[in-house]
C-alpha cells in the first residue's frame, strides 16, 4: 500500500492522438499508449477532450474507460457539453482546465476565484456523480482558497512558468517560480487539498517538483510522447518514474 507521502505519476496520452490525427486513421493509438504506460509504472492516465477535438476524440474516452484498468483523469473545460460527457462516462477524476480555441496548449491556470458562481454548480454535479474534482490553477493563494470554497478536493498546480524559465536558462526566474510552487503546495496541503502538479515537466525539471513533500501526483504527457520517438514510451516513462522516485526518496530521508 503506498504511503501517504508517495508520489503518483499520471501519463497524459493527448499527443499520441495528435500524431494520429495529423494523418488520420487509427495509428498511433492512444489507448495502446495507455496500456504501455500502465506496464511502465504509471498510476493513472490523463486525457483532455477539447472542444475542437484536436487530439483526443470521444471514441478515445469511451475506449479508455472500457479497456484501461488505471484510473482516468478526464481534463475538461467548464462547459455544459463537457459536463454531460463526464457524467455519462464517470471517470475517476475530472480536472477542470481553462481552454482557448487559439492556444496550442493550456496557457495558464483556471480563474477559480473569479469564476466561482459559474464553477460551483459544475463542481457540485461532478461530485454528486462520484467524480473526484480537480482544478488546474496557478500557484496563487487566492486560487487555492477559491478551490476550498468551491469544495474541490484536488488542485493541480500549473508548472509551466517554472519549466519555461528553466528552458530559457533564467535561473533567477526559475528560482522564483519554484519558490512560488513550493509555498502554494504547502498552503494547499494545509488547507486540506490534495496537491498535484504538471505542465511542461521534463527530465531536467521534474526533480525539484517531485521533491516537494506536499505534492502527491505529477501529470506529464507531451515530453514523454516526444521522448518516446527516440527511446520508446515505456523507456521514457521508466526514466521519468526513476527520477521522480529518487527525488521523493531524498525528501523522505531528509
Amino acid at each position: 500500500m503506498p504511503s501517504d507521502k508517495s508520489l503518483r505519476l499520471g501519463v497524459n496520452v493527448d499527443h499520441v492522438a495528435t500524431i494520429r490525427n495529423a494523418r488520420g486513421g487509427t495509428h498511433p493509438d492512444p489507448v495502446r499508449a495507455a496500456r504501455l504506460a500502465a506496464a511502465a509504472g504509471a498510476d493513472g492516465i490523463t486525457a483532455h477532450l477539447r472542444e475542437d477535438r484536436r487530439h483526443i476524440v470521444d471514441a478515445d474516452i469511451e475506449r479508455l474507460m472500457a479497456e484501461i484498468e488505471l484510473p482516468l483523469n478526464f481534463e475538461m473545460a467548464a462547459t455544459e457539453e463537457m459536463l454531460a460527457i463526464a457524467l455519462r462516462h464517470r471517470p475517476h477524476a475530472a480536472c477542470i482546465v481553462p481552454e482557448k480555441r487559439e492556444e496550442r496548449t493550456t496557457e495558464g491556470g483556471l480563474d477559480a476565484a473569479g469564476g466561482h458562481n459559474r464553477l460551483r454548480p459544475l463542481v457540485g454535479s461532478l461530485a454528486d456523480a462520484g467524480i473526484r474534482v480537480s482544478l488546474f490553477i496557478e500557484a496563487d493563494p487566492k486560487q487555492l482558497e477559491a478551490a476550498v470554497a468551491l469544495q474541490a478536493p484536488v488542485v493541480e498546480l500549473h508548472t509551466g512558468a517554472y519549466c519555461d524559465a528553466c528552458l530559457e536558462g533564467d535561473g533567477a526566474a526559475a528560482g522564483r517560480e519554484l519558490a512560488r510552487l513550493t509555498d502554494a503546495a504547502s498552503l494547499g496541503a494545509a488547507l486540506g487539498l490534495e496537491v498535484h502538479a504538471g505542465h511542461g515537466l521534463t527530465y531536467d525539471t521534474v526533480t525539484p517538483i517531485a521533491a516537494l513533500p506536499a505534492v502527491r501526483e505529477l501529470n506529464i504527457g507531451h515530453f514523454l510522447v516526444g521522448e518516446a520517438v527516440f527511446v520508446g514510451l515505456e523507456a521514457a516513462i521508466l526514466q521519468m518514474r526513476t527520477l521522480m522516485d529518487a527525488a521523493r526518496a531524498e525528501t523522505l530521508e531528509a
